[in-house]
């Protein structure tokens, strides 16, 4: 019988049992069992098979297992391997991806009945004469029952922390065998967490699950994780020294999710869709992972699945209406005008080198627009390779990718542009993002167009006052703008807070005696060093809302000005 192709099918169980065609990635279970006693992290776009790939070792590790399920796939070829490993595990399999609550409380409620009910999938524990009273004391603990029998999910903050290691330390005592620990989609609950504003709380919560699971545990064989970012290692995988992650970038590993050039060759050829090869390659090709050129395996077999049969397709974006775009969304509020340039250019299939952070948190996204690269490298929007010193060739991978950016990504930048070309936003993004040189064109652009020298003709420290609420005007209708606000030991000209990012500007301005460029330079060198003497960010330092602060000597002359930042060489 002729193989049907399972879309939307993630369990690896469901697609052998119902004759799908499945894309032999077992040599994958070699691999993760090569690293016994490890915690594994698989980072990879949505849509490359993470779910598929924890689920395959959910059915070959487990106590139980049906070794039919694996016949005729690579890894059944190797007997003595699987004589050693197949079956021989109890497995705890749990997936966060729903973890989506609009508060703590009902993210959390989600939590434990994640939880809950894969304990409940052992509820042979609670009578088990293998386990003493204690022991059934704690399982209780995971998953209470009411009077009619229905499981009841629900764990204090503590049972919750504790929660898989308390389960795996009853699997081992029962079954005599350290159990696999597998979580899919561990990210989700932080991104979910991060936009609805209880981060600390699902950061402390995540800390402590996995403190317990992996780090105090002794009764773990093998812990194996997947997500979409690899959030920093500081954050939630603190101390975890046996953590071995395998990011897009990583050399080893990059062929088992998504497909190779060879396994989609195959899948067309065997639903008669040879002649689509080049069509398929133009649109879901071109994804770098280590080593590897992938395929999303999303989009092929969903190509192949409408167009087998004679029902010839051309070619759609399917990744788009599949994958949550809110995260590439969030940096629209940071756009620039040269980051929306920069992306029309990589639609026009140009490059751009860029920094990359594989390790950012979600706090730490939001920081610069410059963080946006790194999101979308690691997101799957881009694809590229490293040049060294953390600097990447970075282009769009495909034409379904190059679509989503000219229907979405290219337009969200630019109707954000189209609401900042004035001159008041450009100025408050340079400010806040340390570009001096944006913040001096655009005052030097409205003082030739809109200022009369007849303005500044007035005495010195009234001309001072006439700049200063100029550039109070350009700022007027953005928060945490302060003028003449104590500080320190003085009183500075002009002081820009934003908590979101945790960023702050402080501008000292001065008037020049002339527009030579070496007095008005000199004028900016004197305004820094009174932001320095009198100490104006001393209050911003001590009440922690800034962690990144520029400061700006700015000077004025007529219809010129000059502005230069502390630590910049002039």
């Amino acid at each position: 019988m002729k193989k049907r192709l399972g879309v939307g099918i993630d369990l690896f169980r469901v697609l052998r049992e119902n004759n799908c065609y499945y894309v032999d990635k077992t040599d994958f279970i070699r691999q993760v069992a090569g690293s016994m006693g490890s915690v594994l992290l698989y980072t990879r776009p949505r849509r490359f098979g993470k779910t598929l790939a924890l689920s395959t070792l959910k059915e070959f590790f487990r106590i139980g297992a049906d070794p039919s399920l694996f016949e005729g796939l690579k890894i059944a070829e190797d007997k003595a391997f699987c004589e050693k490993y197949q079956g021989k595990y109890p497995v705890i399999f749990i997936s966060l991806k729903t973890v989506d609550g609009v508060t703590y409380e009902s993210a959390y409620n989600a939590f434990t009945t994640i939880i809950g009910r894969e304990a409940d999938r052992f509820f042979f524990l609670a009578d088990s004469g293998r386990l003493n009273d204690e022991d059934k004391k704690d399982y209780r603990a995971l998953i209470e029952r009411d009077e009619t029998g229905e499981a009841i999910y629900g764990m204090s903050q503590n049972v919750l922390a504790g929660s898989l290691r308390t389960l795996a330390g009853l699997l081992t005592k029962y079954y005599g065998q350290k159990p696999v620990i597998l979580i899919d989609e561990y990210d989700v609950p932080l991104d979910k967490a991060y936009i609805h504003g209880y981060y600390d709380q699902m950061v402390a919560l995540i800390r402590n699950l996995f403190h317990d699971a992996f780090k105090t545990n002794d009764n773990l064989s093998l812990a194996v994780l997947t997500g979409c970012l690899r959030v920093s290692k500081e954050s939630i995988f603190t101390g975890l020294n046996n953590l071995k992650v395998n990011s897009i970038t990583s050399p080893r590993g990059g062929e088992y999710f998504g497909f190779t050039d060879t396994e989609v060759e195959d899948l067309l050829s065997y639903f008669n869709l040879s002649d689509c090869k080049n069509n398929v390659k133009d649109w879901y090709d071109g994804y770098r992972f280590g080593n590897a050129e992938i395929y999303c395996p999303w989009d092929v077999i969903n190509y192949a699945d409408d167009s087998a049969d004679g029902g010839r397709t051309e070619p759609a974006n399917y990744w788009a209406n599949s994958s949550g775009n809110d995260l590439v969304r969030r940096f629209v509020d940071l756009a620039t005008e040269q980051t929306s340039d920069e992306l029309e250019a990589l639609v026009q299939g140009e490059t751009v080198t860029k920094k990359i952070s594989e390790t950012l948190t979600y706090r730490e996204l939001e920081d610069s627009i410059d963080n946006v690269w790194s999101v979308l490298y690691t997101t799957g929007y881009l694809t590229g390779y490293p040049e060294g010193d953390g600097m990447y060739k970075l282009w769009i991978p495909n034409s379904e990718v190059r679509q989503i950016f000219e229907d979405d990504i290219v337009a969200w930048f630019h109707n954000r542009v189209k609401q900042d070309t004035d001159s008041g936003a450009r100025f408050y993004h340079a400010a806040m993002s340390g570009n001096p040189a944006e913040m001096e064109k655009v005052l030097n652009q409205l003082l030739f167009s809109s200022v009369s020298i007849r303005d500044t003709y007035s005495r010195k420290g009234l001309r001072e006052i006439f700049y200063h609420g100029f550039v109070l005007g350009l700022l007027s209708r953005f928060q945490g703008v302060r003028s003449n606000s104590e500080a320190g030991n003085g009183y500075s000209d002009v002081m820009i807070t934003n908590v979101k990012t945790s960023t702050a500007a402080i501008l000292e301005l001065k008037y020049a005696d002339s527009d030579d460029i070496g007095i008005m330079e000199k004028a900016c060198a004197g305004g820094l060093q009174q932001i320095e003497d009198k100490k104006y960010d001393a209050d911003i330092l001590r009440a922690g809302v800034a962690t990144t602060i520029y400061k700006y000597g700015v000077s004025f002359h007529k219809k010129f000005s000059c502005v230069r930042m502390a630590g910049e060489s002039f």
